[in-house]
């Protein structure tokens, strides 16, 4: 009896010390970290609008996603400086740790770059990566007194000033990549303090950085916990794919031409319906896209000059001086539409050139077609049966009825023909056309 109680007291305890495992099991699985998370964007393009509405989306959500950091993987060669300060104010009052990383190998952060290189809680590079040449790049064409210069150089080396001291970087090898557009390789400017680590891969940057404490510019102290962090890539939008590829100067100018021909070709051919509806959607996609863009408001006046001139030579002819002064005036206005501050976003010469001679060359073709046909919509009736072959129906003595262009009309002949006779309309009086034997035409039979 009394073995029989201990076997059931030592059951007993067993079973309390295994719920009681199970239970500090379950509290070990709750209370034990979770895996970091890290947002990821790559900004692989010139730096525009578009570029700054991806930035801002990244922004939220990894704010949202709660993620130890957002990793900006960065390959430019500038852009817009509009767009650069709206995206390093964006970075800097940013409530999520921003790393900015030049990469891959081969990559830049040129002109613009370097600004949001520096503006990153965090800045690193690939090896074989470069950085730098931030002077600002005057339009083309756009001859700035030296004050001018000066002031335009002194307010880019304040913005970049404003928080290289706070990110506790150097400030005057930043600034020579402004005042002298010095570049820095990745070594280079890990030693001038220009950034904070150089890494290969993005797994090799964040453990890199795990446990570093930073400075946020609100001078707070955060440490960032980045082993083994899962890294989760941001995909641009459908709008934002859409709109970077509509961006590009060189598509919106070629909607631009496309949807204008389309529109003349409706007007030319009322009720098709289908080149005007489509033609509209294009001009207004490539007005949005041109929109973002900085455009020189000169060479939209040689536009207008251009397509003023080409209608003119279709119309009363200048023995193709106007059409060669037309389409000079499209190459300079398509060439200097935008006022690219980098090479990227400049339009093609060689698209510039084909669009302009085929543009100028279709549209001279087309208006004469319309002068010509409206021309000839004027001639109705007898007016427009002058010239035409006749067949008379009867013999005209000398008046009688005719067959021309299928209609029977009343005819009056110089002199008596026979039914049959080959005849040409050469005038009409009221209602009656005037007729003449026409021998070079051939003998038909009687067609009554």
């Amino acid at each position: 009896m009394g073995s029989r109680l201990r076997s059931s007291i030592f059951r007993i305890q067993a079973a309390a010390l295994l719920l009681v495992g199970i239970a500090t099991g379950g509290v070990f699985a709750q209370t034990s970290p979770a895996q970091p998370l890290v947002d990821k964007l790559v900004l692989a393009d010139t730096i525009q609008p578009v570029s700054a509405t991806e930035l801002q989306r990244a922004l939220a959500r990894a704010a949202k996603d709660g993620a130890q950091a957002l990793l900006i993987e960065l390959d430019t060669p500038g852009g817009l400086l509009d767009s650069t300060r709206a995206m390093a104010g964006a970075i800097l009052s940013s409530k999520v740790p921003v790393i900015v990383y030049v990469a891959p190998e081969g990559a830049r952060a040129g002109s613009a770059g370097f600004f949001l290189l520096e503006s990153a809680d965090v800045a690193a590079m690939a090896p074989g990566t470069n950085a730098g040449a931030a002077h600002p790049v005057f339009e083309f064409g756009m001859k700035p007194d030296a004050t001018m210069s000066q002031k335009i150089e002194n307010d880019a080396e304040a913005f970049l000033r404003s928080y290289v001291t706070k990110r506790n970087r150097n400030a005057e090898a930043a600034q020579a990549a402004v005042q002298s557009s010095h570049s820095y390789t990745a070594q280079e400017a890990l030693d001038q303090h220009l950034i904070d680590a150089i890494a290969s891969s993005d797994a090799q940057l964040l453990a890199e950085l795990d446990g570093r404490e930073i400075t946020r510019m609100d001078g707070s102290k955060t440490t960032l916990h980045l082993a083994g962090a899962r890294i989760e890539v941001l995909k641009p939008s459908m709008r934002e794919e859409v709109l970077g590829w509509l961006i590009n100067p060189n598509i919106a100018l070629l909607f631009l031409v496309g949807g204008a021909l389309l529109i003349y070709l409706e007007f030319n051919t009322p009720g098709t319906i289908v080149p005007g509806a489509l033609g509209t959607l294009m001009v207004l996609l490539a007005v949005f896209a041109l929109n973002l863009l900085p455009i020189r408001y000169t060479a939209v006046l040689l536009l207008v000059a251009a397509l003023v001139l080409l209608v003119l030579e279709a119309k009363f002819g200048g023995h193709g001086a106007l059409a060669i002064a037309g389409i000079v005036c499209l190459t300079f206005g398509t060439l200097t539409l935008v006022a690219a501050p980098i090479p990227e976003m400049d339009i093609s010469p060689w698209v510039a050139i084909g669009v302009s001679a085929g543009f100028g060359g279709i549209t001279v073709f087309l208006v004469r077609l319309a002068v010509r046909a409206r021309r000839r919509k004027a001639l109705t009736g007898a007016d427009a049966l002058v010239g035409s072959p006749a067949v008379a129906m009867e013999a005209l003595s000398p008046e009688g009825h005719v067959l021309v262009e299928g209609e029977i009309w009343r005819a009056v002949a110089p002199e008596p023909v026979p039914a049959g006779t080959q005849l040409r309309v050469v005038r009409h009086d009221h209602m009656v056309l005037q007729v003449t034997p026409d021998g070079s035409a051939p003998k038909t039979e009687d067609p009554i």
